[in-house]
């Protein structure tokens, strides 16, 4: 056996097991307890985690290659250095004749303080599955770290093809660093062990454990979270993050919601009349009545309100030289409260005299302020006539709300 292991053998440790495991890979869980993992690191640099790398040889053979690690025991058992130096084989039997399973390939240390048993030494083990129609991978054994799951299909033997290692290899290796390095996450994500530890996505985001979760590294100084943390949650009211599309959005304490809402906009381009003279929210012909728009008020408290429509007066039939206005206006409500209501101080006006001429387009332009932040304010809009003889007709309309930032 190849597996070099330190502090378990009676006798017969070496100076040199004792150097090849020198490995100072302490990422906590706990005040006493390490996480029971792999060194990182490539020969080439390029990738995380190559330590203990398992790989086809034959059909029911694969070599584990070279590597370093730690198991940690027990509460107080201490950790176990372990390295290997070299690659080793691992064999794997037959499969069932009726239902496949799923073995586990594992560094385990047996320790006969602990096991009771006769053995003092580290290996690399295959732990035996159970056939099943519906196969599950075998329960690690203690001071066990589980590199990968195997799918052995029923049937499988040297003689008949053996095991698929392209589809049956579940890669199990986590990997560990010393005390306040950064964590490469290669396999599960798990918990931290204090705030203020660092862990390094697969897509090149630095996180930080905030003492209940992974956040991102911007977010624990305010910065803004970049859209590849778009799966994470924020972890503070106000803050901000990047999105694919571009716009920011911002957390308000239980959900990413646009930072900057807004414009708010509504318009209908059907065309409808009224012969009212007092202000209705409904037009004749068009199908489209009330026409309002709703906007939330920003934390400025402001905003910039635009409404206008196109406007014709026509006589009714048999009627001659009668001049008339056709006026827009909106009412602004919040809920069931009126906050404005239509006045012609604030309409748009559409004059003809007694001889029609062509349809023009009005519109204005006004601020809004003293709103309340958060709330939601509705603007619909309203018109009348000053003659009941003449239609005023309204095509075009639109509203639209700005807020202020």
């Amino acid at each position: 056996m190849n597996l070099r292991s330190s502090w378990v053998a009676e006798t017969g440790q070496t100076r040199e097991d004792t150097r090849l495991n020198q490995v100072g890979a302490t990422t906590m869980v706990n005040p006493v307890q390490v996480r029971s993992g792999i060194l990182p690191g490539s020969y080439s640099g390029q990738f995380r985690l190559s330590g203990f790398w398992m790989d086809k040889v034959s059909a029911m053979t694969a070599t584990v290659s070279e590597g370093r690690a730690v198991i940690q025991g027990d509460i107080s058992q201490g950790v176990y250095p372990v390295t290997l130096p070299a690659a080793e084989q691992v064999t794997f039997a037959a499969g069932s004749a009726t239902y496949g399973r799923i073995d586990l390939v594992v560094l385990r240390i047996y320790d006969k303080l602990y096991d009771g048993g006769t053995r003092n030494e580290g290996v690399i083990e295959v732990i035996q599955g159970v056939p099943d129609a519906s196969p599950k991978a075998p329960v690690a054994p203690p001071r066990s770290l589980p590199l990968y799951e195997v799918t052995v299909p029923a049937g499988a033997s040297a003689g008949n093809g053996g095991i698929p290692w392209n589809t049956s290899l579940k890669d199990l290796r986590t990997p560990v660093v010393a005390v306040g390095g950064i964590l490469p996450v290669e396999g599960p994500v798990l918990p931290g062990a204090h705030p203020g530890q660092y862990q390094d996505t697969p897509n090149n985001q630095l996180q930080r454990w905030d003492g209940g979760k992974w956040v991102a590294y911007p977010e624990a100084i305010g910065g803004i979270v970049p859209s590849s943390a778009a799966s994470l949650p924020g972890s503070y009211t106000g803050q901000y993050r990047g999105t694919a599309a571009g716009p920011l959005q911002r957390w308000n304490g239980t959900a990413w919601v646009p930072a900057y809402p807004g414009p708010y906009f509504i318009d209908s381009l059907d065309a409808g009349y009224t012969l009212s003279t007092t202000y209705v929210d409904t037009l004749v012909d068009r199908a489209t009545n009330p026409l309002t728009v709703t906007f939330v008020a920003p934390e400025t408290r402001q905003a910039i309100l635009s409404f206008g429509s196109r406007v014709e007066l026509d006589l009714n039939s048999g009627t001659t030289g009668v001049a008339s206005s056709a006026w827009m206006c909106v009412r602004i409500t919040q809920g069931t409260t009126v906050i404005r209501e239509v006045d012609d101080e604030f309409a748009v006006v559409g004059s003809k005299s007694a001889d029609p001429t062509d349809a023009v387009s009005v519109s204005t332009t006004q601020r809004l302020y003293n709103l309340t932040p958060g709330a939601t304010y509705a603007i619909t809009a309203y018109y009348r006539t000053t003659n009941t003889n003449v239609r005023a007709w309204f095509d075009n309309t639109f509203i639209q709300v700005t807020p202020q930032y």
